[in-house]
């Protein structure tokens, strides 16, 4: 059986492939439908319920018109298959405006397709085959035009969005109708979109309380004027009132309803919906709009209206004014142009506030027209018409402030704070008795103060609520009367206050042990108990739920609160269970385990350290105030270092539970390989055939040997054409038809299946290791597990795949993949990606051969003869190295597609995701032999047929954002994209100029296909829709706007979201049907929703997401690869999977399947304010949970996904979540969720999402908050005597004076034990995972690999990023989409760019706790310390350590030049790459830009950056420095204030550090005075004579401070006798105020920095004239006198740091061989299959020698000087002791 290779280099079908493809078989169209006709209702005039008049819909006479007209077909694709574009029903009834579509009348409208010809027995094609007439459908497909036609003009709807959302419909009703009767799709949609009890508009109907509304007539006044108007209007029975009365109305209202109506608001709705934009993301809002144009339709006044309304009109008078209001709040407009304004989230009215004023009656009352008439008081049907006229700036105001505070976290998790705040101090208060000893008392505390003291944990706990509730009085408006309930509950907490807190003061004021009374120790055990009832009520109770109960109060008030904010889902009893079960062991484990190892090991250092006075101290200034109490201050710190190991133990615990609770999960879903189904190959047909195949329904005339062998060799046979494997492994993994003895034909099942019993045999199979391999074992694993059974293809509902796309590469051009970035990059892509896939290179060289041979010699004749063995291996050498001898473009296309697809490219997400398209027409072919039968042998009939159905149930749309702004080469790429799959659709903005001057451009959201014809005039392919937008839709971060701009063009139920960097295959694909099947709407109810009775069989809460599985297909490609894809197994499939069985999963990642009519009545798939929702669809899964949808996560399907591959990628990706999660906590969703979710859920919400980075900043804060306790422990354990003990624990004779701190050092390392095990608990999940997927050698062999790849490093380095960008976001805001990386890291960045990078957020932090950690070395050395100078030194090393080739010695002296070059550029001219720029930036998130003057050139560098608020920087910058410089001030004079050797007492250390600290700051101003009036007086003189004369002058300067600094430091070494440990905390401390100062300066002093560098290169040139600084030309030199101090003390410390780290990395470069291990662990590529060095010209060669040599002599020479520097006073410090008198008095 041989096989023709496949011509393509990947998926596309264009290039043909094996004629024994599944997918190029004969296959045939479906015989008749399997549902008998439904109920058909005599069709009578339209309802009268709803009508004023009886008045028809439309005259039908003239619907023969509909079917006249021809379409045009596309002239690239097939003809007459194009099924998605039905006929253009408006072509000749209405010409569409040449305004909207800008063509000509007479042509054709641009929404033309082709008429479907007879092309088959079955006759001519239905394009909505299930709503056809021989289904007794309710409603005719003319019939409904007509609703649609009316509608449109009457309210003035665009004509292409009539179209548009006519196709839409007609798609769902096909999708609904195709697995249930015509009239029950009808009713069920309708009950979905508007009536049903899950309907979002039927449920804001009776939240916004529009049923009293609606009840009252013509007295429209909401809210608390209501109820008068009701009694004006007579009595009414109780009955009536009630909510539930109202609901039973309104159900027979919906059941009374004709289909003819149902169909009527459905359309509207959809017509309201389609044109909305931004509108779309306020739901609620547009309910409302729906409502008045539905209440408007139904008066006389519509009714008798003759004339159409203007297209557009609904566009310009509803839409518009909203999206004005919206844009308005974010943007203005200077001189011409839109510019973000400088207002954070709580001064700008968002999306959130816009809807919620729809929530309310008393909102809606609000809404106010120009003449200041109330909305409400006009009667409903005249609302709609009075939209234009309302002044919406009016209405809206803030209902949630987002203010940027760490207060946030306070009132979200206060239940968090108050389990672990409050028993940590029951647990220390009862262990710490000698904090509350009495002296009168035999130094022990009375039995009523221990009560009592352990007590006062209630009081604590009480505190947190108390400031909590403080807090969220600034977080809610109090305009409505919705602030009583914390009014109430403010109260109730200060009388607790009273209760937990007032017996203690009483028991230590007037107890008396002498005296027998009870009565002290009676209110002791009272108090104890009422604060543990109240730790346990605070800490379960949500305080959402105290005093005014939000999510189960029966008040109507809460309605609207319980309807849009907590509808969560019930659990059923087994996952609650689960749930309930979960949180109880952690929680138990936890806080027995913290009692025994946390709280009993710290009794021992509480009792030696309380009360431990320091005797013989003395400060000149304090005396011994300060000094004696070094203990208590230490063991404060001790204290503060228990409490957050405390919190750290929490999630060790979570993580381990949820691990075991999510293994066991995978367990009994029949995941894991432990599980006895070892023989998943050997069952694998009988699956495919139970599981994969419809075959419930189907007469088995054929065997299921013969169904099954189809669709598993279009498996095998979908691998070979994607070269995943050769032609010898294909021919033993097919199905092959063999004869038997008697010479019948029979099917031989492939050996694989059969030796799997065996696992020798699995290598003869699959290249080993390969991708195949991977897939295949997963698609049998997969079918292991209980999975939905499928529908028929035909009844199988329609869906989308929808991709937003920016600027990621759609396909790789040949320039990309056969050539080097740039200098440092060593290795093309193609040379990367053929040793990543040396498997699949060969198996594409093979086949490129022989397809090249064909071409040459088509005859199929040898083509060199004899001689082939001789000259063969040596012209196949091009096909090796570029994968193609001739340059004709069939050939480098193949090269180009097959790179591409094993990149991260959109070409790759598109020809993967079509996958669906082939998989449903095999599936139907399979399952339907009579289809084959029925064309008889007629191939293009049946693949017509087939892909007829493909399109029918699966759209794939691309929102290609700037797809009308690509450059040519973008166009050519997606261009080729239509060509090669027709049936892809892309959404675009296009763009029309104003036809007025200065007018605003018009913005349309166009649809295009591969089937669009080209428009001769322009070139480009005509628009299938073009709909004019309010405005630009980009109003956010990108994403959700681009997602909402595209979402209209979406068919069918459900929605499958992905982002342009994943994949997919086919054998995934075959199980669409059953994941579809998650969302439990294939055997829907044969009631009717609105049946009395019926309606309860839809009780059951929708399904809104089903959560899929990640394969991260960059696993393999080295460490970082891997890191990313561990994290995203443990997150996406581990995590996950617990989450969705206890209801906690909430994030949707990509790419799981939306419930699409739910989401889009809900808001949409996303959220898109500014900033505040950066990881939008993050907020999409809170808000479907929020409003009743349940999250199901599936384990048997999962996509391809790329993740980021470089250190610096990886970096920007978690800063990107760091900061989005900063943006979170400032979120109502969060507010909402962590004040009223029940515990269990709360937990789980909490340390599934936000828990994970407050735990990264605990982790970071721990280490930070440990040093600071080792340094004063060091302190302590340097200065004073030390009680010895022998190894029995005995005391030591002889030491008088001595301290006891022996149990204090066992305390640190117990800390450190624990701090380690955080640390290594976290690659856990990751191991057990691995564990139960691959088997035991993988996981260990991944663990290994992880470890000797040094992962640990990046895990340190990446937590620490987590941190920083979540606590700076918290601080100054800025959350922005950065776009990450998504090309193959094997580029060699330059040391500076690295520097400048990651200085700010980790490695100054990491250097000063080096220093700290060192002075800790000194002074109490003990073996558990080598783990954390690992720990720390990653903070400072990890960004070098992970860049490619960074050990290479040549290039690290060459990159010791860069750096130099950049410490010391722009200062004459501006250079973006500098040390001043990257200074300047720094300080810009505290001061903020100038408001930027558009046209000036430097300006153009940065974007604008308003001023950090004084209120969110006033801790992080001011307060937090300075106590930190107070602290280690305190810690340093401890050292300074003992006598010297000569019993004299020591000059002040204060002093002394003072004048340290300062000195430097103080030289700088010194010697930048003396250059700024030289360059003043001669710069302008000089320069024309030297132009580098500012650059001279700059060198001065610095050189000069960088002297300045190391001679401070060299005369504090003096001061302190050359004693190292007391100069390390000295320069600790000078650090500390230093830095101070400096945060201090910036955030109080400075103004706002210019965008400009002027101001800089005027200082050092002295010309300040024609720098266009204008009005500053006289405060700007002050200014920049005070910034240079500081920039040249900052750039010193850089100049230092940097040649320390320098120095620490140089070692590693001299090891012979380095640079081949390194790459080999960071790429994990074999020394042999690595990548060549860079190839030089014998020039270049040269040059770098001469630059490296010339470098390199300057690099010795200045590590000799900071060598000498350190060693030098060491070795001379006996002859060093100079006298100096002005030093005494320091």
């Amino acid at each position: 059986m041989s096989y023709r290779p496949a011509q393509g280099a990947g998926r596309p079908q264009q290039y043909g492939g094996p004629p024994n493809d599944p997918f190029n078989q004969p296959q045939q169209q479906p015989g008749q439908y399997p549902f008998p006709g439904g109920f058909q209702p005599g069709r009578g005039p339209p309802s009268q319920q709803y009508y004023d008049d009886g008045s028809d819909m439309g005259d039908h006479s003239e619907s023969r018109h509909y079917h006249d007209g021809q379409g045009m077909y596309d002239p690239y694709g097939r003809r007459d298959t194009d099924t998605e574009s039905e006929l253009d029903v408006y072509g000749n009834r209405y010409t569409p405006s040449t305004e909207s579509l800008n063509i000509g009348p007479g042509l054709p409208s641009d929404g033309s397709t082709p008429t479907f010809h007879d092309y088959g027995p079955t006759g001519s094609h239905e394009p909505y085959p299930a709503w056809s007439a021989e289904r007794q459908i309710p409603l005719s497909k003319e019939e409904i035009e007509d609703i649609f036609l009316d509608l449109t003009q009457k309210f003035g709807f665009q004509r292409d969005s009539m179209r548009n959302q006519f196709d839409f419909l007609m798609h769902l009703l096909d999708s609904r109708a195709s697995r249930m009767s015509p009239n029950q799709a009808l009713l069920t949609l309708h009950a979905d979109y508007i009536g049903g009890q899950h309907a979002n508009y039927r449920r804001w109907y009776f939240a916004a309380q529009l049923d009293l509304d609606d009840a009252i007539g013509q007295s429209n006044n909401p809210g608390l004027n209501r109820l008068k108007s009701v009694k004006k209007n007579g009595p009414r029975t109780g009955g009536e009132k009630s909510l539930e009365s109202a609901i039973n109305r309104w159900r027979q209202a919906m059941n009374n309803m004709s289909q003819y109506d149902r169909l009527r608001q459905i359309a509207l709705f959809l017509l309201c919906w389609g044109e909305a934009a931004q509108v779309r993301f306020v739901p609620e809002c547009l309910c409302f709009i729906f409502k008045c144009a539905d209440d408007y339709y139904r008066s006389p006044e519509c009714q008798n209206r003759i004339d159409p309304v203007p297209e557009g009109l609904y566009l310009r008078s509803i839409v518009k004014p909203l999206y004005k209001f919206i844009r308005d709040q974010g943007y203005e407009v200077v001189d011409g142009k839109f510019v973000r304004r400088e207002r954070d989230h709580y001064q700008i009215i968002g999306y959130d506030d816009v809807n919620q004023l729809f929530w309310y009656p008393e909102g809606i009352a609000r809404i106010t027209l120009s003449d200041k008439t109330r909305l409400v008081d006009i009667p409903p049907a005249q609302r709609f018409m009075k939209f234009d006229k309302i002044d919406w700036n009016r209405a809206f105001f803030k209902t949630y402030f987002e203010k940027r505070t760490y207060f946030q976290l306070l009132v979200h998790f206060n239940r968090i704070w108050v389990i672990h705040i409050a028993v940590y101090w029951f647990y220390t208060a009862y262990n710490s008795p000698r904090v509350y000893r009495r002296k009168d008392n035999n130094d022990k505390p009375t039995a009523a103060m221990q009560w009592s003291a352990t007590g006062l944990g209630g009081a604590v706990a009480t505190l947190i609520m108390i400031g909590a509730t403080l807090a969220e009085f600034a977080f809610i408006p109090t305009t409505w009367n919705n602030t009583s309930h914390l009014t109430r509950r403010l109260i109730f907490l200060l009388v607790t206050l009273g209760l937990t807190a007032a017996p203690t003061v009483y028991i230590a004021l007037y107890e008396n042990p002498r005296e027998k009374s009870n009565l002290p120790l009676i209110l002791g055990i009272v108090q104890f108990f009422i604060s543990v009832i109240a730790t346990i009520l605070f800490g379960l109770m949500p305080s959402g739920r105290m005093f005014g109960d939000r999510v189960a109060g029966k008040a109507r008030k809460y309605l609207a609160s319980q309807t849009f904010t907590a509808s969560y889902p019930a659990l059923d009893r087994k996952a609650r269970t689960a749930s309930v079960m979960l949180w109880v062991l952690i929680f138990g484990c936890k806080f027995v385990e913290s009692y025994f190892f946390l709280t009993l090991s710290f009794r021992d250092p509480i009792s030696v350290m309380v009360g431990m006075m320091i005797q013989g101290c003395e400060d000149r200034f304090f005396g011994s105030a300060l000094c004696s109490k070094q203990a208590a201050f230490a063991l404060t710190i001790m204290y503060v270092m228990d409490l957050i190991l405390f919190f750290l133990d929490t999630f060790l615990w979570y993580v381990i539970w949820n691990t075991v609770f999510s293994i066991g999960r995978s367990f009994a879903l029949g995941l894991s390989i432990w599980t006895p189904w070892r023989d998943i190959f050997t069952r694998l047909p009988k699956r495919i055939y139970a599981k994969l195949l419809a075959t419930g329904d189907m007469e088995v005339k054929y065997k299921p040997k013969v169904l099954v062998s189809q669709i598993w060799n279009a498996i095998i046979i979908s691998m070979y054409r994607e070269h995943l494997l050769s032609i010898e492994h294909v021919q033993k993994l097919l199905y092959h038809q063999v004869q038997n003895e008697d010479g019948r034909r029979t099917l031989r099942a492939p050996p694989f299946f059969i030796s799997q019993g065996d696992r020798g045999y699995r290598g003869e199979f699959f290249p080993p290791g390969s991708e195949a391999e991977r897939r295949i074992s997963f698609f049998a694993q997969s079918l292991t597990t209980t999975i939905p059974e499928p529908l028929p293809v035909d009844a199988m509902p329609t869906f989308t795949v929808l991709t937003p796309h920016y600027s990621e590469k759609i396909l790789l051009s040949l320039r990309e993949i056969i050539r080097e970035e740039d200098l440092n990059t060593r290795v093309t892509q193609l040379e990367y990606l053929k040793q990543l896939h040396p498997v699949e290179w060969d198996n594409f060289v093979t086949d490129t051969k022989i397809l090249a041979e064909e071409s040459i010699n088509p005859n199929g004749a040898p083509l060199h003869g004899s001689d082939e063995k001789s000259g063969g291996r040596a012209d196949d050498i091009p096909f090796y190295t570029i994968g193609f001898k001739s340059s004709a473009p069939e050939f480098t296309l193949r090269t180009r597609i097959w790179a591409s697809l094993r990149a991260q490219t959109l070409y790759r997400t598109v020809s993967g995701f079509m996958n669906y398209s082939k998989a449903i027409k095999l599936l139907y072919r399979v399952e339907n032999p009579e289809v084959v039968q029925l064309f008889g042998g007629n191939t293009d009939k049946l693949e017509r047929e087939l892909e007829r159905m493909a399109r029918r149930k699966f759209k794939f749309l691309v929102s290609m954002q700037r797809y009308s702004k690509f450059n040519k080469e973008e166009m050519e790429n997606a261009e080729f994209l239509l060509r090669a799959y027709p049936d892809l659709q892309i959404a675009y903005l296009d763009e029309e100029p104003s036809k007025k001057d200065g007018g605003e451009t018009r913005l349309f959201s166009a649809l295009i296909d591969g089937h669009s014809e080209f428009v001769p005039e322009t070139g480009k392919r005509r628009p299938k829709f073009r709909i004019e937008l309010p405005g630009n839709p980009i109003l956010g971060d990108g994403k959700s706007d681009n997602q909402n701009h595209a979402i209209i063009f979406y068919r069918g139920e459900y929605l499958q979201l992905v982002d342009a960097n994943q994949d997919n295959y086919l054998e995934e694909c075959l199980k669409i049907r059953n994941v579809l099947g998650e969302f439990e709407q294939f055997n829907m109810s044969g009631q009717s929703p609105y049946a009395q009775w019926g309606h309860q069989e839809f009780a059951k809460p929708p399904v809104a997401i089903v959560g899929a599985r990640e394969y991260i297909f960059s696993e393999n490609i080295g460490i970082l690869g891997d890191v990313a894809a561990g994290k995203e197994q443990t997150f996406g499939t581990l995590s996950a999977r617990a989450w969705a069985w206890m209801g906690g999963k909430l994030h949707y990642g990509h790419p799981d399947f939306l419930n699409a009519t739910f989401m889009n009545t809900r808001g949409g798939v996303s959220k898109a304010q500014k900033g505040l929702h950066l990881n939008e669809d993050i907020f999409a899964g809170m808000t479907a949970f929020a409003r009743g949808g349940r999250i199901k996560h599936s384990e048997y399907y999962q996509c391809g996904k790329g993740r980021d591959l470089g250190f610096g990628t990886i970096l920007n990706f978690q800063t990107k979540i760091g900061t989005g999660m900063g943006e979170q906590v400032l979120s109502r969703e969060y507010y909402y969720l962590g004040s009223q979710l029940p515990m269990d859920r709360f937990l789980t919400f909490y340390y599934g999402h936000p828990g994970f980075q407050v735990n990264n900043i605990l982790v970071i804060i721990s280490m930070r908050v440990f040093m600071l306790s080792l340094v004063f422990l060091g302190t302590l354990n340097k200065m004073l005597v030390i009680c010895q003990y022998n190894s029995k624990g005995q005391f030591v004779g002889g030491q008088p004076g001595c301290y006891n701190l022996v149990p204090v050092f066992d305390w640190i390392r117990r800390c450190i034990i624990s701090i380690f095990l955080v640390f290594f608990i976290a690659f856990i999940p990751l191991f057990l995972q691995e564990l139960t997927e691959r088997g035991s050698g993988s996981a260990l062999i991944r663990l290994g690999k992880h470890f000797l790849s040094l992962s640990p490093v990046f895990e340190v380095f990446s937590t620490q990023i987590y941190a920083h960008s979540i606590l700076n976001n918290l601080s100054f805001g800025g959350a922005r989409y950065i776009a990450t990386g998504r090309g193959f890291a094997t580029t060699r960045l330059p040391f500076s760019i690295l520097y400048s990078r990651f200085a700010g957020p980790s490695i100054y932090l990491g250097m000063r706790t080096l220093v700290m950690l060192l002075y800790a070395t000194m002074t109490i050395w003990m073996p558990h310390l080598i783990y954390f100078w690992i720990s720390v030194s990653s903070l400072c090393i990890a960004p070098f350590v992970f860049n490619p080739h960074q050990f290479s010695l040549m290039d690290f002296i060459i990159d010791y030049r860069e750096y130099l070059r950049w410490m010391s550029r722009g200062n004459s001219r501006s250079h973006s790459n500098s040390w001043i720029g990257y200074c300047r930036l720094s300080r810009t998130s505290i001061t903020g830009y100038k408001k930027k003057r558009l046209g000036h050139p430097s300006e153009k560098m940065g974007s604008d950056v308003p001023r950090a608020a004084w209120r969110n920087i006033i801790f992080s910058e001011i307060v937090s420095p300075i106590v930190q410089a107070t602290i280690l001030t305190i810690a340093y004079m401890f050292v300074g204030s003992f006598p010297d050797t000569n019993g004299n007492i020591r000059p002040s250390p204060l002093i002394r550090i003072a004048v340290i600290a300062v000195g430097p700051l103080v030289w700088n101003a010194a010697v930048l005075l003396v250059l700024f009036f030289t360059s003043v007086f001669l710069g302008p003189m000089l320069s024309t004579v030297c132009v580098k004369f500012g650059s001279v002058i700059a060198v001065i300067a610095h050189v000069l401070a960088l002297l300045g600094m190391i001679g401070f430091f060299e005369f504090l070494w003096f001061l302190e006798r050359w004693d190292a440990s007391h100069a390390v905390l000295g320069i600790i401390a000078i650090m500390a105020i230093q830095r101070a100062i400096i945060k201090v300066f910036i955030s109080v002093l400075l103004s706002r920095e210019f965008k400009h560098d002027e101001t800089n290169r005027a200082w050092w040139t002295g010309k300040w004239y024609g720098r266009n600084l204008g009005n500053h030309i006289m405060s700007q030199p002050v200014r920049e006198f005070g910034v240079k101090i500081l920039e040249l003390s900052l750039w010193s410390g850089d100049f230092i740091l940097g040649h320390i780290l320098l120095f620490i990395l140089t070692p590693a470069t001299l090891i012979p061989y380095i640079d081949k291990m390194h790459s080999t662990l960071l790429f994990w590529l074999r020394p042999s299959k690595q990548i060549r060095p860079h190839l030089f010209t014998m020039k270049q060669r040269k040059q770098r020698r001469m630059i490296a040599l010339k470098y390199g002599l300057i690099y010795l020479l200045v590590f000799a000087v900071f060598a000498a520097m350190l060693v030098g006073p060491v070795i001379f410090r006996e002859t060093l002791d100079l006298r100096c008198p002005f030093c005494d008095l320091l």
